[in-house]
Formats: structure tokens, sequence, C-alpha cells
């Protein structure tokens, strides 16, 4: 399941360079990327099961862990050069099913509904386009438009949590708000077709 020679010399984002400085050292070699992505499916359920029957303390927390190892798993693979078709193919179903299903659960009930629609058809769409078109060999990967996209939907996600948490209903606008510039980097990545 290895198969890492044929994605050799991966490009380093920044926030690579930053884990790793600060977070890979205190990773053990014998972890692989794929198992964080296994962990992150894993958490998944409970992420939503929390998140649905309202406990944000613990809710969200592990919401925002589940989220790092987004970031985790691809700084691995990119850094160890552990890349393998496995993780291309999971690490971003496993981020669509954590954002998808916590707009569902949580965000549909204090988001506009279009808005929400719309991010998770934005989100599928680089995927079904992918799918369609895997017989020519063709390797989707993550690109910075994606990864922005990311970062600005965990943003809007835990905006909208802290706000239900503290009641502050401002932080629930404008997790609204960053979920709508989202929108724009979701359509550039299915423009550039990134994951």
């Amino acid at each position: 399941m290895d198969g890492s020679s044929q994605y050799n010399h991966p490009k380093l984002y920044p926030h690579d360079r930053v884990m790793k400085a600060v977070i890979l050292p205190f990773v053990p070699q014998f972890v692989r990327p794929n198992h964080v992505t296994a962990l992150r499916l894993l958490l998944i359920p409970f992420v939503l099961w929390l998140l649905f029957s309202e406990n944000y303390a613990i809710g969200i927390p592990v919401f925002l862990f589940a989220a790092f190892t987004d970031a985790l798993d691809g700084s691995i693979a990119r850094v160890r050069n552990q890349i393998t078709a496995w993780g291309i193919f999971f690490d971003p179903v496993a981020d669509k099913l954590l954002i998808g299903g916590v707009a569902l659960v949580v965000a549909l009930k204090y988001f506009h509904p279009v808005l929400i629609f719309t991010a998770i058809i934005l989100d599928i769409l680089p995927s079904v386009l992918w799918a369609s078109t895997r017989r020519s060999g063709m390797i989707m990967m993550a690109n910075i438009w994606g990864k922005i996209k990311m970062v600005l939907q965990v943003s809007s996600i835990t905006l909208l949590l802290f706000g239900i948490l503290l009641s502050l209903p401002v932080l629930i606008s404008l997790g609204q708000a960053v979920l709508a510039v989202a929108l724009v980097f979701s359509l550039i990545a299915v423009i550039t077709y990134s994951l």
C-alpha cells in the first residue's frame, strides 16, 4: 500500500516547513500519513455525535483535533515522501466527510441553507470530475486553492462552534461570512481541478 516511489519529491507548502520544524519531530517514524487519515475517518462519527448532542465543550476540541490531522497527514506525506494512492483518495474523502457532516449537523441550523449546500456541492465536484476521468491515469492532488478553501472552511466552522458555545452571535455571523469567502476558493479549486 506504500507506492510512494511514483510521487517522488513532492512540493512542500509553507505550513509543511512549519510542521517539519515544530510537530513532525514528535511524530514517530512508524506513524504513516495513512494512519493519520484513518484516525480522522474514525473520529468523524464521534465529532458528529458530540456536536449533534450539543456537547460543545468536548465536541469543539475533538473537531479541531480531527481538522488538524488533515494538515498533519499531508505534511507527513510530503516531508517524508510517503504519498500513496490510498492517501490521495481517502485524505480528501475524510475532509469532505468531516466538514460536510458538521455543516449538515450544526451549520445548517445557523447559516443560510443555500450557502451550506453550495459549499457541499463545490466540495464534492472536483472528486466527481476526477472519478469521471480517472481511467485516463490523471492523478488529482490538492493545490494551494484547495488548501486555502479547507482552512477557511475549518475557520468558519470553528467560529460558528465558539459562537454557539459562548452565545456570541457576532462569531456566528463572522463564521457565515468566512464560509462565503471559502466558496470563492472552492470555485477556484474546481476550476483548477484541485481536491
